[in-house]
């Protein structure tokens, strides 16, 4: 802008007025003469003194507008300047903590597909931080409906399969391949079962692997929507008191919360199979007929447990509500997927029920049958036989303890072996004739 000011200047300042091209044709008065005998002028000393004076005129104003546009221009660039200062200060403010600051790094970071979770205004951090959970997690909870598959149509006529809805359930999803974990007492009364993701879309499931001990089960989707899995957590560490939410589909309402505490641990309950379920979390957060198979999360999000069960004389939620530990889904889980069943580690023995061996006296385990090729009839084990002389019959051998633990009933056994794994090394106590002898085999799978 400077140099186009002198380059105006420059040719402003070379350009005749139009005064003086009239002085130049005729006699003009010159208002700068002082005395009156040079108030005419010849035309041939006219055009220098007038082209001098307005030259100096013209060049003067020029001179001022180009000073006032260098300034104006100066002040600019200067507060542009200031500008891009204020912005950086502003983003290193943020993207750089002060000295004595400490920055929080997120355990597990959540998938970056689910939005942050709108809050409303007047809301204190505790509500804002179950709201976001459950704003993130809602999209890996999932509403399971189990069908029975009946065929329909006359005796002569063509016979059409037809899906009736048996039950309902939750459950959650475990990778992005598709696998989904529920409980076992959800889908083992159905023919098939559907999966509708949260965005309301539904997909055909297929059984992966049952588990009904641990009363889990997992299915899978071929879903084209992207699956969010759950992060995980460790259930060994939890607290009593610990904050807990519950999400699930009670009573088909789909997608509800549920909010608690772990009001006890290492709880025990009976599965589908009557065998005992150990280390089970109990919390008062409600869970009704629907919630099974939904997740327990802490309050961070990540799974601590599934929700299994409910201690009610009514069968609604009564403030005990009990949770598999995610220590032993994270166990029980990978073998459903890669086996379709749990690979348990064995003795090989066939075993009387309780009542049975309460009745000839028996305390302990009594053994009916010994399976052969297995570790216990490696190690001799036996079973009851009849005497060769008075074909009385024997009773068979007696596990009365376990890695050195009593053993008074069949739970008790299996409690034990549930901690050990195939090619772990165990010592049986026996009582046999009478006498207690120490017997050592190796677990096998079953």
């Amino acid at each position: 802008m400077v140099v186009v000011g002198s380059v105006v200047a420059f040719s402003w300042g070379h350009r005749p007025s139009a005064e003086l091209k009239k002085a130049v044709s005729n006699e003009i008065p010159d208002p700068y003469c002082s005395s009156p005998e040079s108030q005419t002028v010849t035309p041939s000393t006219a055009p220098t003194e007038i082209m001098q004076r307005s030259r100096g005129r013209v060049l003067l104003l020029l001179i001022l507008l180009n000073v006032s546009l260098a300034a104006a221009l100066c002040w600019r660039i200067v507060d542009h300047g200031k500008t891009r200062v204020a912005h950086a200060r502003t983003w290193m403010d943020v993207a750089l903590p002060r000295l004595g600051q400490a920055t929080a790094v997120p355990a597990k970071a959540w998938p970056t597909a689910i939005p942050p979770a709108p809050y409303s205004a007047g809301l204190g951090p505790q509500e804002k931080r179950t709201i976001g959970v459950f704003h993130r997690a809602s999209p890996s909870v999932v509403f399971i409906t189990t069908l029975q598959v009946t065929a329909r149509g006359s005796l002569f006529g063509p016979r059409d399969a037809m899906e009736i809805p048996r039950g309902t359930g939750s459950g959650f999803i475990w990778d992005d391949q598709g696998h989904v974990v529920t409980n076992y007492h959800v889908i083992r009364e159905g023919d098939a079962a559907r999966v509708t993701l949260s965005n309301q879309r539904e997909y055909a499931a297929r059984l992966v692997g049952e588990a009904p001990d641990q009363d889990l089960a997992v299915l899978k989707i071929t879903a084209k929507d992207p699956l969010v899995p759950l992060p995980r957590g460790r259930s060994s560490s939890l607290q009593v008191g610990q904050r807990v939410l519950a999400i699930g589909n009670p009573f088909g309402l789909d997608h509800t919360l549920s909010t608690g505490v772990i009001s006890g641990l290492g709880r025990e309950i009976k599965s589908m199979a009557g065998r005992p379920i150990q280390g089970v979390i109990q919390t008062d957060a409600a869970i009704n007929p629907g919630n099974s198979g939904g997740p327990l999360l802490d309050s961070g999000g990540r799974l601590i447990g599934i929700n299994t069960a409910i201690y009610s004389p009514s069968g609604a939620s009564a403030g005990i509500g009990f949770a598999v530990p995610v220590d032993m889904v994270l166990r029980i889980v990978p073998q459903l997927i890669e086996h379709g069943r749990v690979i348990r580690p064995q003795i090989g023995i066939q075993i009387a029920e309780s009542h049975i061996a309460r009745r000839i006296g028996v305390k302990g385990v009594l053994i009916l049958g010994v399976i052969s090729g297995t570790p216990a009839a490696k190690a001799g084990l036996q079973g009851p036989r009849r005497d060769g002389l008075s074909g009385d019959l024997i009773v068979g051998d007696v596990i009365v303890r376990l890695d050195g633990k009593p053993i008074a009933e069949p739970n008790d056994l299996f409690r034990i072996l549930d901690r050990h794994a195939v090619g772990d090394t165990v010592k049986l106590g026996l009582l046999r004739d009478g006498k207690i002898r120490e017997v050592a085999l190796v677990l096998a799978a079953d």
